[in-house]
């Protein structure tokens, strides 16, 4: 209509935005058009006339807020607008400028580059062929792209090009497409499918069914499209493509299975017959599959070998196996591991039949799997072998077991190995039919060999669900073998051979299931008793190694109670070894279990240590009330097991745990010698009672810890000499408690503290101090309180002045101690006098002959008739006889002290009463042998008196306890006739029916008949007794006085 194009340049203004308008138009056909009407334009007047419209077709094609219909008309209009350029410029823009998008991150930029791809094989025609290299792999991934509209672009894109250029380019598409159908992306796979049965058809010109292929015309145009593919592929690319596409038909994905059978299915009429064609071609993929170390690959691999034997039977599996057989001798282990799927499926594929056809081959090539090093193809391989004994039965164990075992026990080393693996293979899936056998063959046959042993560990390692039902005959036997050679010098052999055996042993222990533990550990408890040394030290170290072996799993705490009865009965072995033994197994037990979890049986630990202590006093031959030391405990580092569990129980348990920590440490270090308490362990277990006996802890809880401290301090000695600080500020402390049991086991270890001690000064200063009611007495509110807290420090007065005055260095630290007796000696409160008493006493002992004279000579002539006075000086008088400065008192000072104690016998009031005769029987033992008889003469009339059967229980009991007082003082007293009628009184109230007053006058008797040193004071007493007095006497010793072991005389002071 124009004859010259250019006349059109004035209306592009006009023209140009309704082209670009009905280019994005919703309906296909007017943006074909205005597309068109670009390019001819273009083409007619040159793009430079247009020099923004490809700018802004590609702007159009990357606009993420356009819709799709928009995209494909910008697509549409640029690949004309390229077109009417030339094909140098459609290769130069769609490489530099379209194709590099396709990774772009915008989906619709994407979208739109496959848009182009979509509309640009049609319009170039060949011109497109340079392309095809470039663009078909971007095709390939839009497939898997996760936006949907991508991909549908990507399907139709693909399609529009193997329509327009498959047949002719055939080699360039065909190998995107095989690529594809190994996509790790399942929809590649299926996208590379749907489009390869489009290129198959285009080569056969046939079309893809969508339903299924039964009818005789479907069928020819298969066999006409078969040949055509056959014809143009050429045999070799023909059976690469069927074969790729035949493994599809066995995908992991079922959409992907149901495109290939599609495809398949309109390109191939006879499967059996193609399958046969293409064997060895698909035999080689399947292999490579099976070898590619991917797991997708070699499952379906192995599925599409099924499928084969399942189709062809006996003409394939002999092809088939001598491939996998080279392939797990010659393979990688990828390579191996596909060999046995490949194997597995086959098998489960084939018939009965079929397999008893071809056995041998197959046992040959399951027993080269499960032999193999690689622990993978082992377990792969025990699958093959599971598979074959679910067809075929016992048969395989007859083909394949006894091959192993003879190889296992007599074969060279690589031989032994591979046999060893095969069994454990085996033995994974198989146990319960082969472990009976194994057993009996391998364990009851002694001595064991290490080829046994190492075999046998090896076993262990796949069978512990199992083992359990054999530890009654396992565990026995190798602690039998291993104590045939406990602790003898071992030639190069046997040291291999016990190597051999531990790893057996530990390996036992470490597989063995969850629910066998409990068996486990009851065989080997059974043996830690036994008879034979070498059984108890290597059932200890069995018990050992599981702990050591079970410490990640822990699922043998319930056993601890077991496993702490057996260790710590065998600390009382007679043998070094099993002490050993018995000590490594604690500290394995320490060590692998948390302290939390161990604390929680410090009650039971306590209690077996009781037992096995009273046991070892009370058996026959056994050391009764004397010392015991457990030998456990007496060798180098034999508390250290056990420390950490009483250490936790003391800092962080509740009352009960502290109270039951802190006695039971108490008890170790009474049957520990000081030997190996020694050194930096006794600092150790001191640290932490003294850190926590200051808390808020019941009085139970402080009356433990003091015990122990006191413990502690007995043993110690001298490397406890930098914590006396920590411990007098504690028993200081302790003096003032609410509680009396901790006030007096305060007293008690002050006065083991005192040879430790070297500033005895500030010490005394503090308890006098406390005594007249100032110092951390004077904060106690109640009047009872203060009394106990004047007391106990009384009394923690007397023991350290007594026990340590020596070391006073000040000349006033003894005399202000004297003070202070004498100034509370007569309080109001009876426990005060007594206690002031006690100072008076310990602080005469460090006086001269003439300072001792003058203060008793003060004390006497200060006499009052309160009750209070004379219970203070009845009292004073007993704790000044018992002391060292009984030896300095002159006559005269002795003669009044005597009297006034006689008086005091009398008195009315029984408490005086009975002070004085404590005191009398202080002044008896205290009396010179020359005076003696005089002061019996003098005072025995009185004791008589106070000796009635009728009189008060108290009474009776302070009697006797000065009786006691004066044989202990002068153990020979009462042998002197002129006492008989005292021991014939003590004998008439050791027979009264009042038990505690029996029980004084039998402690009386004990000492007085010297009963500790045999029947010649019961014999002394007999000759001058009466007739019926000797009769009861010796009735009495037989019965009652001989069984006394001892008697507290610390009590009688």
């Amino acid at each position: 209509m124009i004859d010259d194009p250019k006349d059109f340049v004035p209306y592009l203004p006009i023209l140009l935005p309704d082209l670009k308008s009905v280019l994005l138009d919703p309906i296909p056909d007017c943006r074909s058009i205005s597309a068109k009407a670009l390019g001819s334009l273009t083409r007619s007047l040159g793009e430079a006339t247009f020099p923004d419209l490809r700018t802004w077709l590609i702007g159009v094609l990357r606009d993420e807020n356009g819709t799709s219909v928009e995209r494909s008309g910008a697509a549409q209009g640029l690949t004309e607008l390229l077109c009417a350029g030339g094909t140098g410029l459609v290769n130069e823009v769609m490489k530099d400028e379209i194709l590099p998008l396709i990774d772009y991150p915008k989906a619709s930029t994407r979208e739109g580059v496959l848009w182009v791809l979509t509309f640009l094989p049609a319009s170039l025609g060949q011109g497109f062929a340079p392309l095809i290299d470039a663009s078909f792999p971007a095709l390939i991934s839009g497939l898997s792209d996760e936006s949907e509209s991508v991909r549908d672009v990507a399907m139709r894109a693909g399609r529009v090009t193997i329509r327009s250029h498959g047949k002719a380019h055939v080699e360039k598409i065909l190998p995107s497409l095989e690529d594809g159908l190994t996509n790790e992306d399942h929809r590649i796979r299926s996208a590379s499918l749907t489009l390869l049965g489009d290129l198959l058809s285009v080569l056969s010109g046939t079309r893809i069914s969508k339903g299924d292929i039964d009818t005789q015309d479907d069928i020819r145009q298969a066999e006409r499209a078969q040949a055509q593919i056959a014809l143009i592929l050429g045999p070799e690319t023909r059976k690469r493509v069927l074969s790729g596409l035949y493994l599809r038909r066995s995908d992991t994905t079922a959409v992907v299975r149901q495109a290939a059978v599609q495809v398949w299915k309109s390109v191939v009429s006879v499967t059996p017959r193609t399958l046969r064609e293409i064997l060895d071609t698909l035999v080689e993929q399947i292999v490579n599959a099976l070898a590619s170390g991917h797991p997708d690959h070699t499952q379906v691999a192995g599925r599409c070998l099924g499928d084969i034997v399942r189709k062809l039977g006996d003409a394939v599996l002999p092809e088939i196996m001598p491939i996998l057989k080279d392939a797990l001798s010659r393979g990688d282990t990828h390579t191996k591991l596909g060999a046995c799927v490949g194997l597995t499926e086959m098998i489960a594929c084939s018939s009965k039949e079929q397999i008893l056809k071809h056995l041998d081959i197959l046992v040959r090539v399951v027993d080269e799997a499960l032999c193999d090093n690689e622990d993978k193809v082992r377990k792969m391989a025990a699958s093959c072998f599971q598979n074959l004994y679910a067809i075929v039965g016992n048969k395989v164990f007859d083909e394949i077991v006894p091959q192993l075992l003879a190889a296992m026990e007599g074969g060279a080393d690589d031989e032994r190995v591979r046999a060893i693996n095969g069994i454990t293979g085996i033995l994974s899936i198989r146990s319960k039919e082969l472990l009976p056998y194994l057993i009996a063959r391998l364990v009851k046959t002694r001595p064991i060999s290490s080829n046994q042993a190492s075999a046998l560990g090896s076993i262990f390692t796949v069978t512990g669900g199992s083992i359990h039902s054999f530890f009654g005959t396992i565990i026995p036997t190798l602690l039998s073998e291993l104590s045939e050679i406990h602790g003898l010098e071992l030639n190069d052999e046997n040291k291999i051979r016990e190597i051999e055996l531990r790893k057996c042993v530990r390996s036992l222990c470490g597989f063995v299931e969850g629910t066998g533990v409990n068996a486990l550990i009851g065989e080997i408890a059974a043996k830690c008793s036994n008879d034979k040394e070498g059984m108890r030290a290597e059932a200890c170290w069995m018990m050992q190694t599981v702990i050591e072996e079970r410490k990640q799993k822990g699922d043998f705490h319930e056993q601890i109670p077991i496993m702490l009865r057996d260790f710590i009965h065998r600390l009382n072995d007679d043998s070094k070894q099993v002490l050993v033994a018995a000590n490594l197994g604690l500290t394995a037990l320490s060590t692998h279990v948390s302290t939390e979890e161990l604390v929680k049986h410090i009650e039971f630990i306590r209690n077996l240590i009781a037992s096995m202590v009273s046991d070892a006093r009370r058996r026959k031959g056994g050391v009764g009330d004397g010392e015991f030391l457990l030998p456990g405990f007496n060798m180098p580092k034999g508390l250290e097991p056990l420390l950490p569990i009483y250490q936790r129980g003391i800092l962080y348990g509740d009352a009960s745990i502290r109270e039951a920590s802190a006695a039971g440490l108490g008890e170790l270090i009474t049957i520990t010698s000081a030997k190996f308490l020694a050194g930096p362990f006794i600092i150790k277990v001191t640290g932490p009672l003294l850190r926590i006996v200051g808390d808020r802890n019941p009085s139970a809880v402080k009356v433990a810890i003091i015990k122990t401290l006191g413990l502690i301090l007995m043993k110690g000695g001298p490397a406890l000499r930098a914590f006396v600080p920590q411990f007098q500020t504690t028993f200081l402390k302790a003096l003032s408690d609410p509680s009396r049991q901790v006030r007096v086991e305060a007293i008690k270890a002050l006065a083991l503290l005192m040879p430790l001690s070297t500033r005895l000064d500030p010490l005394i200063k503090e308890l006098v101090s406390t005594s007249l009611g100032s110092g951390s007495a004077s904060s106690v509110d109640s009047a009872a309180g203060l009394v106990a807290i004047q007391t106990a420090s009384l009394e923690a007065l007397a023991i350290v002045v007594k026990h340590g005055g020596k070391q006073a260095k000040l000349p006033e630290s003894i005399p202000s101690c004297l003070d202070v007796g004498r100034e509370m000696l007569y309080h109001d409160d009876e426990g005060i006098r007594s206690a002031a008493a006690k100072v008076i006493g310990a602080a005469c002992e460090h006086l001269d002959e003439d300072a001792i004279n003058i203060v008793t000579k003060e004390l006497i002539a200060s006499l009052d008739s309160s009750p209070n006075h004379k219970h203070g000086n009845a009292c004073m008088y007993h704790h000044l006889l018992v002391s060292s400065a009984r030896k300095m008192l002159r006559n005269d000072t002795f003669d009044d002290m005597v009297h006034i104690i006689k008086k005091y016998m009398v008195e009315e009031a029984n408490l005086i009463r009975e002070a004085a005769c404590v005191a009398a029987g202080a002044v008896l033992g205290a009396a010179g042998d020359d005076a003696v008889e005089k002061y019996i003469s003098i005072l025995q009339p009185s004791i008589l008196k106070c000796m009635d059967p009728k009189d008060t229980i108290e009474q009776l009991k302070s009697m006797a306890r000065g009786l006691s007082v004066g044989a202990q003082l002068n153990p020979r007293l009462f042998e002197r006739k002129s006492t008989l009628p005292i021991i014939d009184a003590a004998l008439k109230c050791a027979m009264t029916a009042q038990q505690r007053v029996q029980f004084a006058f039998n402690d009386f008797l004990w000492l007085a008949l010297n009963v500790k040193d045999g029947e010649s004071g019961l014999n002394r007493y007999c000759d001058g007794a009466m007739f019926e007095n000797s009769k009861k006497m010796k009735s009495l010793y037989a019965k009652v006085l001989i069984r006394i072991k001892s008697v507290n005389t610390d009590e009688l002071a």
